[in-house]
């Protein structure tokens, strides 16, 4: 899934309400430049709490959506994917980037409706938890998949992912 530089991601990093730190650029532009490439990316970004690091996964997902692509993050609470929905709908709606959400908790009638949108492409970004490695969850065509907090899944946890397709980017 090699990866065009998209003028609405430039647009996204100007509107951010702050600036991102120097590590924060330095760090996205080479995941920006991984993406652009013809192999697979898998990436380790280190950093304390409150580093930034999952602002610099926002910008990696939103570059997948804009172009064209599908990118998932999952955490290992429902509490921490409740927050990053709502933070990730508040900092993506306005560039039309449809964010939806797959946790455990969720009644059998609302995944089957995100399901249906995950599989149809209804949906850019999913934030989910052990949820989104599923057997009913299909994605339509996913590039990009974020292991927030990846020592707290396994190594066969996050292949499961991509088990069945083209293999996508990882960022942990």
């Amino acid at each position: 899934y090699p990866m065009q530089s998209r003028p609405e991601v430039q647009k996204f990093l100007e509107n951010l309400p702050f600036e991102l730190t120097g590590a924060q650029q330095k760090v996205w532009k080479e995941i920006e430049k991984d993406l652009g490439s013809d192999k697979t990316m898998s990436r380790l970004v280190q950093g304390d709490v409150g580093s930034g690091k999952t602002i610099v996964a926002i910008i990696a997902l939103a570059l997948a959506a804009e172009n064209g692509c599908q990118g998932a993050i999952m955490v290992p609470t429902e509490v921490l994917a409740k927050q990053h929905y709502q933070s990730f709908c508040e900092i993506l709606d306005e560039f039309g980037i449809r964010v939806g959400m797959l946790i455990g908790s969720m009644t059998a009638s609302q995944k089957k409706k995100e399901y249906e949108k995950i599989e149809n492409g209804e949906v850019d970004i999913v934030v989910g938890t052990h949820a989104l490695i599923q057997e009913k969850v299909k994605f339509k065509n996913l590039a990009l998949v974020v292991t927030d907090e990846q020592h707290r899944f396994g190594v066969k946890q996050r292949e499961t992912l991509f088990s069945k397709g083209k293999e996508p980017h990882m960022l942990v």
